[in-house]
């Protein structure tokens, strides 16, 4: 879901105001074919919701689950997305770009 910076940050200090923990995934850099520009966000709260978008949803599901452990242990992480073969499960292929991506514990 691709939404305007301002409702991404009301969102985040709404959730927080309900006493959630919350969480800001950020493009820092992309490489190649990246399916959206540096500096889009995604705000996650301690259930798992998230409004935003940092890849046009090709790895938002991956970044969620990081943005949960940073929320609960408020260690940021610097999280690398690469183009890679189908055969490995692990990878999140990003619509053949490259994308770095920094989530931080808000508050």
């Amino acid at each position: 879901m691709l939404n305007r910076d301002e409702d991404i940050l009301k969102a985040a200090e709404d959730w927080q105001k309900a006493g959630h923990g919350v969480a800001l995934a950020t493009v820092v850099e992309t490489w190649g074919s990246a399916p959206r520009p540096a500096g889009s966000s995604l705000v996650i709260n301690d259930d798992g919701t998230f409004l935003g978008s940092v890849s046009g949803g090709c790895v938002e599901g991956a970044v969620v689950t990081e943005a949960l452990d940073v929320i609960e242990t408020g260690k940021p992480k610097m999280l690398g997305v690469r183009r890679c073969r189908r055969d490995r499960l692990e990878c999140r292929p990003v619509c053949g770009g490259t994308i770095r991506v920094f989530v931080e514990k808000v508050g």
